[in-house]
């Protein structure tokens, strides 16, 4: 249970960290649809691991391959399965985690809920389940841009206390792949990269928040009253590994203002489109898009394995001490934002269809 996401656009991931492999089945995407394993394998080689200095230095090449679902470079309408395999799993790495918790993991967790746990690496509450979200999100971003012109861009806005000057509208997928640590901002992006390695030097972490945009989307995706699309957009977020808070437009700054500063008044051009020149609402409204460009925010917690002696218990209840081993990453955000880009975007494809699904024939 609780391993799929959406209804129409429905997927599954499966696979534990250290197990054979990850991969998802995609259930409902339409037929006919340009799909290849390169559209995917930009979008992991986005994720994976080992691609710069300030993230884990696990060795996987993250090779997808499409088992079924897609013939001659368009979609079935068949479900995809899609199968990443575990190249670089070192599971003596974590030989002591067989018989202590690990602090502010999911060890503790998943024993008392299942009475057992995949102590290697965590299982599937490793933030290597996201291969599957991410190979289905290039799936859905497809869809989005082929039918709908729909463009998802996701950043780093804020490392620790390093906050980027970041103008939702305006930010691009060049600016933002310019750096590692992925912030359109160059000389705020200096700093963060910085910030990190001292972090990781000292055996610590950090957290922070990555933003995305999704431009182009149309009026009227969203519905009432349980499946509002920031509702499913704050879901979708925050089910991913180490995500602890969600805003979507002025979120919780909107608090501060008064009725008057925060409402986006409505106006028309001259082909009478409607639009809010101010967006303080992120482009949902009553939990159905408006429009406008549709801003959201994911805070990240910072990663729970450090590399220095923390207290905790063993499988027995007896106190003890335990340092964090392997190779883990020391900020988890420039990996994130393929990631928020990819739940942004399987959430979209699904409302997409459902939409589709009551719209009058022409």
């Amino acid at each position: 249970m609780g391993n799929s996401f959406g209804r129409l656009f429905r997927i599954t991931t499966w696979g534990e960290s250290h197990g054979g492999g990850v991969g998802v089945v995609i259930d409902g995407c339409p037929p006919r649809l340009p799909i290849t394993e390169t559209d995917i394998q930009l979008e992991l080689d986005r994720r994976k691991p080992g691609q710069s200095t300030i993230v884990s230095q696990r060795k996987e090449s993250d090779t997808v391959k499409i088992l079924s679902g897609v013939q001659n470079g368009l979609s079935l309408g068949t479900p995809i399965s899609m199968l990443v395999l575990n190249e670089d799993a070192r599971g003596r790495d974590y030989d002591e985690m067989r018989e202590k918790y690990r602090p502010s993991h999911a060890d503790y967790t998943y024993e008392v809920k299942y009475g057992l746990r995949a102590w290697e690496g965590g299982g599937r509450a490793s933030a290597r389940e996201t291969i599957g979200r991410v190979a289905a999100g290039a799936v859905a971003r497809k869809l989005l841009q082929e039918w709908y012109g729909v463009e998802i861009v996701g950043w780093v806005e804020q490392v620790k206390d390093l906050a980027a000057e970041v103008e939702p509208t305006h930010v691009n997928r060049e600016d933002v792949e310019a750096t590692m640590v992925r912030c359109p901002d160059p000389e705020t992006a200096e700093r963060m990269i910085a910030l990190i390695e001292d972090t990781r030097k000292n055996g610590d972490s950090v957290g922070g928040i990555v933003g995305c945009v999704a431009r182009e989307v149309p009026a009227g995706w969203g519905e009432p009253v349980f499946d509002k699309l920031e509702a499913d957009l704050a879901k979708a977020l925050l089910s991913l590994p180490a995500c602890k808070g969600f805003e979507s437009g002025s979120g919780f700054g909107g608090t501060l203002l008064t009725g008057t500063e925060h409402n986006d008044e409505f106006w028309a051009d001259d082909e009478k489109q409607v639009f809010t020149p101010t967006n303080r609402s992120g482009g949902i409204q009553g939990g159905i898009s408006n429009g406008m460009p549709i801003v959201v925010r994911a805070a990240f917690k910072p990663t729970a394995t450090v590399m220095r002696e923390q207290h905790t218990v063993t499988t027995k209840r007896e106190n003890t001490t335990l340092q964090g081993r392997g190779r883990h990453d020391p900020c988890v955000l420039p990996r994130a934002v393929p990631m928020v880009e990819a739940m942004v975007a399987l959430v979209l494809a699904d409302h997409a269809l459902r939409q589709r699904a009551i719209d009058p024939p022409a």
